[in-house]
């Protein structure tokens, strides 16, 4: 996560090389001075996943959902920023990995469930409401697909949904729903992603079949 000893930027958003060196210049002195506090990476990265699960479990059941994306995007920074720390200080790998994948997890699992429950209730909307279920559902299939490959000595990083792309989608169309734009560009969106993870999961499923069958003595 972020730059140096963790996961790079997985959590919402991918950041291209000059992007993420912008940011990685920008949010140094606030690393930095996290560290001088004593905060450790960890802490900001546990802190950046409540922020994201308490804005999208408050916020979007209330039917907030322009200021809900905008508070859960400003909580997105904190993946940059846990990354520069662990960087400086010199540590993070398996286990900064492992910490922001599980909480990975929770975080997706409160977005689309932010959603869900507006739309089953004040939002009167029982298909996007399902929809964002379904994508809760499938994407939390894609990451285990792949974690389970991985446990096992297989790769299964293929897929046409990767996470980054379907948190931004999602969050970005949220967003603009809260400020006017039709429901339905928003179900539209869920469905597509809904059929990309399933589409994924079907994918990576095949992959790790094909290296099982690679790897079976010939009889």
């Amino acid at each position: 996560m972020g730059v140096g000893g963790r996961r790079c930027g997985d959590r919402f958003l991918m950041l291209d090389r000059y992007a993420r060196g912008f940011f990685t210049r920008f949010f140094t002195p606030l690393a930095r001075l996290l560290l001088s506090w004593g905060v450790t990476p960890d802490a900001v990265t546990i802190a950046g996943t409540v922020g994201v699960a308490g804005a999208a479990l408050i916020f979007y059941p209330l039917g907030q959902l322009f200021w809900g994306t905008v508070v859960i995007t400003l909580f997105v920074f904190s993946d940059v920023i846990d990354g520069i720390m662990a960087r400086i200080r010199g540590h993070g790998g398996l286990w900064g990995s492992f910490l922001d994948s599980t909480l990975d997890r929770i975080a997706d699992g409160a977005i689309f469930a932010g959603v869900s429950v507006w739309f089953f209730t004040g939002g009167d909307n029982v298909l996007i409401a399902v929809a964002a279920l379904a994508c809760l559902v499938l994407g939390m299939l894609v990451s285990y697909a792949r974690a389970k490959a991985e446990s096992l000595g297989f790769t299964a990083n293929v897929g046409i949904a990767e996470r980054a792309e379907r948190l931004v989608s999602v969050l970005l169309v949220t967003g603009l729903t809260g400020l006017g734009l039709p429901a339905g560009f928003l179900l539209a969106v869920l469905v597509i992603l809904a059929a990309a993870s399933l589409i994924t999961v079907y994918q990576r499923v095949k992959a790790v079949r094909l290296q099982f069958l690679d790897t079976k003595p010939a009889p």
